[in-house]
């Protein structure tokens, strides 16, 4: 095979190399300053991160045209434009976040009385409490407080604008105790779980690809000021093509280290971002303050959620609850929407379609359908739970 300059060109422009990390290419790209006249709907620009006002925001959302007008900002603004957002009081009832806390508080207690759990990816061990799975956990053990919780507009919207229906939600409890240190700095899932090594054997269209498969997020539980440790960020770094290579040399982290920003957060503020940005939760040097974020990673229908989720088991539990809140008025029927698609497969595959046919349609009935059809129908549970084991064995082998 003849070999030329060309096929050296390509081959250089498909395979990264962590030694072709240049530090100059990167500070080319994320020393700008975000323009609040790019995003009308935002309130103000904090140490060059974009702010929105919950109730702005759920205002905004309450018409499609604004909708989607608002969502295709967050798109651009993630993608293009600082990579993360704050969103301020998005949780308008605290009562709801508070029962959720309480329930955390409960499952940490229970693993450190049984010394279960723990464990970060990218801080010492000890260092923090961390209750993995904490979404299905908190759906088994209290669904009406979950469908409060995850019936949450913003929740929902963030999600659907970066990476569209049938996203799944899983979500890591994170409390960060004083004398916590900070996490190394990092990209997350997929690419960012990753050896350097490995993630050198992608072709760059997967380092292009890896960071739409998946949206990440905080949810404040308390106040958070810069003494707790809130994240630490680098706004626009996940312009930077092979940064899931460049983590983890020297330079870029001391990088990191002079020119990360860092935003204070109250109790019912949310921080979403690009998963691509160089990101790690502080060190909390308060004396008194565990600092606690339910950290959510939302999946793309089209990719692999980190975390195993029982989401029939979770279906079967929520959805009396669901119906009863539906019925009372304790939900309005967009929050009950937002909490199914929290709990349940909002896509229809893999599934068996010998058993399981396109029936109708181009796709099989998702559970997340199911689930809808039966509260429109007002299903007793046991006739949901039925249908949901039906529909389970249809997508067995």
């Amino acid at each position: 095979m003849k070999t030329n300059n060309v096929s050296q060109l390509r081959s250089d422009r498909v395979w990264l190399s962590s030694d072709e990390c240049d530090l100059d290419d990167f500070t080319a790209l994320v020393e700008r300053t975000t323009d609040i006249e790019d995003y009308p709907f935002a309130s103000e620009v904090a140490s060059n991160v974009l702010v929105y006002d919950g109730a702005a925001v759920r205002n905004a959302a309450s018409t499609p045209e604004s909708r989607k007008a608002l969502m295709a900002e967050w798109i651009e603004a993630m993608a293009e434009g600082p990579g993360i957002i704050v969103i301020r009081s998005a949780f308008a009832d605290l009562a709801r976040l508070d029962a959720a806390t309480e329930q955390f508080w409960a499952m940490i207690e229970e693993q450190r009385a049984s010394n279960t759990g723990g464990g970060d990816h990218f801080a010492k061990p000890g260092a923090n409490d961390r209750v993995w799975n904490a979404l299905e956990k908190l759906c088994l053990r209290a669904p009406e407080v979950f469908a409060a919780y995850y019936g949450n507009e913003v929740i929902a919207l963030v999600s659907e604008a970066w990476l569209g229906p049938a996203y799944q939600i899983t979500s890591q409890l994170n409390v960060v105790n004083p004398g916590g240190t900070a996490q190394s700095v990092h990209r997350d899932y997929h690419l960012g779980f990753q050896t350097p090594e490995t993630g050198s054997r992608f072709p760059a269209h997967v380092h292009r690809l890896s960071p739409v498969l998946t949206l990440q997020g905080a949810v404040a539980h308390c106040d958070m000021p810069v003494e707790t440790g809130p994240t630490l960020y680098l706004p626009y770094s996940q312009l930077y093509l092979p940064g899931y290579l460049a983590t983890a040399r020297s330079e870029f982290r001391d990088y990191f280290e002079r020119h990360h920003v860092q935003l204070p957060l109250s109790k019912g503020d949310a921080a979403f971002f690009n998963p691509a940005v160089f990101h790690a939760a502080g060190t909390n040097r308060s004396k008194d303050i565990r600092r606690m974020a339910n950290l959510l990673q939302v999946s793309s229908a089209y990719g692999r959620a980190m975390e195993s989720v029982d989401r029939v088991r979770m279906s079967a539990a929520l959805y009396p609850a669901l119906r009863s809140m539906l019925s009372s008025g304790r939900l309005t029927p967009e929050q009950g929407d937002n909490a199914v698609a929290a709990c349940a497969e909002g896509y229809s595959f893999p599934t068996n379609l010998d058993r399981d046919p396109p029936i109708g349609g181009l796709a099989p009935q998702s559970q997340q359908a199911l689930m809808t059809q039966a509260l429109a129908e007002d299903w007793e549970p046991e006739v949901f739970n039925k249908a949901l084991e039906s529909w389970s064995w249809r997508r067995l082998t």
